[in-house]
This record gives structure tokens, C-alpha cells and sequence, in this order.
């Protein structure tokens, strides 16, 4: 594995968290981007600086992506809550031959839940007697609700399950809408939970982070997949390719 300069834009618990395991890796931090050192951007080039992992927020995110990939720099990003210009932003990685891997959730074991829930979802499908719902718990500092996990879940769960056409934050959905409730409590990294529940009995796909490491690690692995590439990535690409999964 080659030793990459990585520059961090977004410098709080889960930036910190990521140059603890890229140094542990080998790699080197070439930036560190803070709000309060923002004009330090224009020292991330090529020249300088082999992949950038940007963990922000929502309103800040798609500028500090974009400004990167039109230099043409490998990004990482797993800030949620600015998708909807998601699209755009793949069209910048393309046109500068740049990358990007976008991703609601790191996690390896996240990342193995998505799969799991997608084939509970199948074998749910034909048992119509189950209501399916998500719920999902979060640290106060997360900003959107639900989180960009609980909704990747849900559109998960939605495409191999013919009973639901839509997501809704709500504890009291409605037909063909699956419902999901968050809740922010102090220090929690993330607990996500699948369920569905009858009369007689009642199904739970958990997952449930102890701390940050293992989002700060899939995110750096997620920089080392991505040297060296051109184009729009997603985590899936990245397990097929880097764990045969």
C-alpha cells in the first residue's frame, strides 16, 4: 500500500478520529481545514495532497467537494444532508477526471448491514403480516434527521419489498410508507435499527457502533481505493473490490 498525503477538510471528533488510523496506516496528513482556517483550500493540489476525506456539514459540503474534484483530486466524503445535489456533483468528478465516493456510512459492518437488510427485505416481502419501520439514534451534535444511514436503509428496504413506495419520518405511517423515528442522545456514535413487528412475534436487524474507529477507518481504506481512479464511486464498489464481498 502506497503512503498517501491526505488533506482533511472537516477537523472535528471524526476528522481527528481519521488521522489517528491514517497515520496508524502510514499515510500523512497533508491539511487539515477547519472553519476557521478555510482560505488554507487553496493549498490542497496535486501537487501537494493525494486524496481528500471531507466530513463537514450539510451546507458547507457540496462547495468544499466540488472545489477539490474541479482540481481534479480524489474525495471522500460522509457528510449527509446535501444529496439532493449529489447528481451535480458526479457530473464535476467526471468532467475534471477527478473521483468521488460519497457514502452515508463507513462502517464496514454498516456496510454489511445495508446487504443483509436488502435480503431480509426479500424474504420479507411475501409475509405481509409484519409492519416494517426503522428507528435510529444519534449523538445531539448530528444536524440531520433521519440520519443519511437510516434513509439508505429505508430505500434499501423499499426496493426489494413490494408493500412500501416511500420513506416518512413518523412513528404512525401511513399505507405503502415505511416509517422512521430518530432520537439524539448524548454521546451515542450510531445505533440503527430494522423491524418488523406482527401480531405474534417481531423481527430486529441492529446495528449498533461502540465509537467512531470504525467509520474513520472505512473512510481512509475508501481514500486508498480511491488512488489512482477516475470517476463516481459508492461503498458497494468498494467491498467488491478491496474485501470480495
Amino acid at each position: 500500500m502506497s503512503q498517501l498525503r491526505i488533506a482533511l477538510v472537516g477537523y472535528g471528533k471524526m476528522g481527528q478520529e481519521i488521522e489517528k488510523i491514517a497515520i496508524e496506516r502510514g499515510h500523512r496528513i497533508s491539511a487539515k481545514i477547519t472553519i476557521d482556517n478555510k482560505e488554507d483550500m487553496d493549498g490542497i493540489t496535486k501537487e501537494s495532497t493525494d486524496a481528500v476525506i471531507e466530513f463537514t456539514q450539510p451546507d458547507a459540503a457540496f462547495e468544499n467537494i466540488t472545489f477539490c474534484l474541479k482540481r481534479g483530486l480524489p474525495v471522500v466524503s460522509g457528510t449527509t444532508g446535501w444529496l439532493d445535489k449529489k447528481s451535480e456533483a458526479d457530473k464535476i468528478a467526471n468532467e475534471n477526471e477527478a473521483a468521488l465516493l460519497q457514502a452515508t456510512n463507513f462502517s464496514l459492518g454498516v456496510n454489511i448491514t445495508f446487504m443483509v437488510n436488502e435480503y431480509l427485505a426479500t424474504l420479507m416481502s411475501k409475509q405481509l403480516q409484519y409492519q416494517a419501520s426503522i428507528h435510529e439514534i444519534h449523538h445531539t451534535a448530528k444536524l440531520d434527521s433521519p440520519s443519511g444511514t437510516a434513509i439508505s436503509l429505508a430505500e434499501g428496504l423499499i426496493n426489494m419489498h413490494d408493500s412500501y413506495n416511500q420513506w416518512q419520518e413518523t412513528d404512525n405511517a401511513k399505507e405503502k410508507t415505511l416509517g422512521i423515528t430518530a432520537a439524539r442522545e448524548d454521546s451515542v456514535p450510531g445505533t440503527h435499527t430494522v423491524t418488523y413487528n406482527s401480531s405474534i412475534d417481531k423481527i430486529e436487524l441492529t446495528h449498533i457502533a461502540h465509537n467512531r474507529k470504525g467509520f474513520a477507518l472505512g473512510a481512509v481504506m475508501a481514500a486508498e481505493f480511491l488512488h489512482d481512479k477516475k470517476g463516481v464511486f459508492n461503498m458497494r464498489d468498494f467491498l467488491k473490490e478491496e474485501l470480495g464481498l
